[in-house]
This record gives C-alpha cells, sequence and structure tokens, in this order.
C-alpha cells in the first residue's frame, strides 16, 4: 500500500476522522507496517500494550478467555479497524487474542509516535482530547442509563 492510502484509511477512523492530512501523514509515514500470516497471533490477551493497530487487509478474530480458562471468539474485526486504541495513551493489558483469519496486514502505531503527534500538531491533540471526551460522557451516559438495573 502506498502512503496515500495509509493516509486515507487512518482518516476513517473514528480516532482521526476530521484530522489535516500533515498529521495522518506523520503517523503513516512514523508507523510500521506488517504482514500477518492466515493462523497466526498478532498479540495475546493479558500482554502489556505499548501500541495501537490498525487492520489495513484482512481480518482477525478476537479472543477472550472465560471464568473457566477456555478461550472463545468473541468477535472477527475487519480492515479499517483499530485495535488496542487505549494503548496510544497509556499503559494497558490487551483484553484478547487477535488471531489472523486471513493472510492480513497491519499498521503498528506506537505509544511514541502518537505522543509526537500531539506534541508536532497541537490542533490534532486537542482533536483527539474532545473525541475522547465525547466518548467518555457518552460511556457515562450509558452507564447512567443502566443504572436502574444494579439498584
Amino acid at each position: 500500500m502506498a502512503l496515500n492510502d495509509d493516509i486515507r484509511l487512518l482518516s476513517q477512523l473514528p480516532l482521526f476522522h476530521g484530522m489535516g492530512d500533515e498529521p495522518l501523514r506523520l503517523i503513516a509515514f512514523g508507523a510500521d507496517r506488517r504482514h500477518v500470516a492466515a493462523g497466526q497471533t498478532l498479540f495475546r490477551e493479558k500482554a502489556p500494550a505499548e501500541c495501537a493497530y490498525v487492520v489495513a487487509r484482512g481480518s482477525f478474530e478476537l479472543h477472550a478467555t472465560d471464568a473457566n480458562g477456555q478461550s472463545h471468539a468473541e468477535a472477527t474485526v475487519q480492515a479499517g479497524t483499530m485495535l488496542s486504541e487505549l494503548a496510544l495513551v497509556t499503559l494497558v493489558e490487551r483484553k484478547y487474542t487477535a488471531i489472523a483469519v486471513e493472510d492480513s496486514d497491519v499498521i503498528r502505531i506506537t505509544r511514541a509516535l502518537f505522543h509526537r503527534l500531539i506534541e508536532e500538531y497541537p490542533d490534532a491533540g486537542l482533536l483527539i482530547q474532545n473525541r475522547v471526551r465525547e466518548n467518555f460522557a457518552a460511556l457515562a451516559r450509558q452507564a447512567a442509563a443502566m443504572l436502574h438495573k444494579f439498584s
């Protein structure tokens, strides 16, 4: 894929939607592209997450371990999905194991690269801050709407 294709893909992600080409070019140019063969594991549940991945081509099955220690497929994600978005901001554990369903390509965005984006493009940082704030507010509204179920 060409750099412009990566920029177009990144611009369609909710986190980066509405961001200018220059900040997206920094991410696209600084990120690593990786090929993951069908059946290969991209990352494992409970491992430290130091980066996010964008599925550029292919698909991944997301497996989580239940209370009995059994692994179950929880979802399948396609191209255009960002995995472990929160890892761009802080150290977290992976919540699932991602296994390639088919030959796939991912764009690996490190936390350091994301911080560089925010430092070099304050407007992009403000856009992301507002988007995160909106997401937390929506989550709080959803939790409040369900509060009656736990009373």
